[in-house]
């Protein structure tokens, strides 16, 4: 216990290192790239900094995974401290544990947090507050021309293709004629239908002769013919960033109306299943390292075990951005390659659990 507590506390520390300097790294590169893009405002340029961060972080937790156990074992070996725990009886699987249990509690949490919209949408904030200038959910907010009206959404719902909040400015010779207010709207077979809505008309000319504004309730209208945000062409696009409970909801959906659901099979596998790759290929990699400096040219293996996560990392994101963009099944870009590394990972153990 005593080692594995020793083991645990190295490969974590190590691990958090690596993180935090991948991380600022990449924020850091990113930012002087854009800083001439983002408000001077200092909170926006914070609030942009942080949701970088989380971007980085969702980018670079695996593999900093694999990277930490990689120079636990090298920092181990250089110390003859690997040596010594064989020595004391421990054995290959003995000082494996805790690199397992460490890598996989790490990547559950990081499955986790796919399911809070500020990380798992961070990259989009980040984009709106470098374009926009504004810290703004995608999804709030909203304001919109169409066709000599202006559109104001409280918020969307693309995937239910429903708005809340809505209000409709309707102009006419450039003066406001009318006000559509409506608790929410839903998008159908290329309209807008509203219900329970109050109109607001104002007279052409305010005069002490003109009947003042004038306010009429509809049931239900019919509007906006053809108006669709580019947000619900997202989520049929597969370009929407997900929480996993909006995946899931996204494929219930798509599979009620019998919509291909390659794309958010892609996202929700992307979220669940791809994120385990990193305590697999630890297995992996683990049984390679040598016990000891004078069995290998240690500064060597570690390049070409870097380089080799590296490789298994781009193989697997490009089988999954193929997935993603429907070149491949879902199943076949991110479930089989998992499948895969699986069956090694196992196989090392089996070869090794002496």
């Amino acid at each position: 216990m005593l080692a594995f507590r020793y083991i645990l506390f190295h490969y974590l520390k190590i691990f958090i290192i690596i993180l935090a300097a991948l991380t600022l790294f990449l924020v850091g590169f990113d930012y002087m790239n854009n800083a001439s893009k983002i408000s001077s405002s200092a909170n926006l340029v914070l609030i942009y900094l942080v949701y970088k961060s989380f971007f980085a972080i969702d980018m670079l937790l695996p593999l900093s995974l694999v990277f930490a156990m990689i120079s636990t074992k090298i920092s181990f070996i250089r110390s003859n401290t690997l040596v010594a725990l064989y020595s004391l009886g421990y054995s290959k699987l003995d000082v494996l544990k805790p690199f397992i249990v460490a890598s996989t509690a790490v990547t559950l949490l990081y499955v986790s947090l796919h399911a809070w919209p500020k990380f798992a949408k961070a990259n989009a904030m980040a984009t709106s507050i470098k374009e926009h200038s504004e810290y703004l959910s995608p999804s709030r907010d909203l304001f919109f021309i169409y066709k000599n009206q202006y559109i104001y959404f409280n918020k969307l719902l693309p995937l239910q293709q429903k708005a809340i909040g809505v209000r409709i400015f309707q102009l006419q010779n450039r003066q406001l004629a009318k006000v559509i207010m409506a608790k929410s709207a839903f998008y159908k077979e290329g309209a807008w239908h509203i219900t329970n809505a109050d109109i607001i008309y104002k007279p052409a000319d305010f005069t002490f002769d003109s009947h003042g504004i004038t306010v009429e309730e509809k049931k239900t209208l019919k509007l906006l013919e053809g108006f669709r945000p580019k947000m619900l062409d997202q989520v049929y696009e597969g370009s929407a960033d997900y929480t996993i409970l909006d995946a899931l909801e996204a494929l219930r959906l798509l599979q009620e109306q019998h919509l291909n659901t390659d794309k958010i099979r892609a996202a929700l596998y992307k979220s669940l299943i791809y994120p385990f790759y990193a305590p697999l290929l630890v297995i992996i990699i683990f049984f390679f390292v040598p016990v000891s400096a004078r069995f290998l040219n240690v500064s060597l293996f570690s390049f070409v075990a870097i380089v080799t996560s590296l490789i298994v990392w781009g193989v697997l994101f490009i089988l999954m951005e193929l997935a993603k963009n429907k070149t491949i099944s879902a199943e076949t870009g991110i479930i089989l390659p998992i499948v895969l590394l699986f069956i090694a990972a196992l196989r090392q153990v089996l070869k090794n659990r002496v």
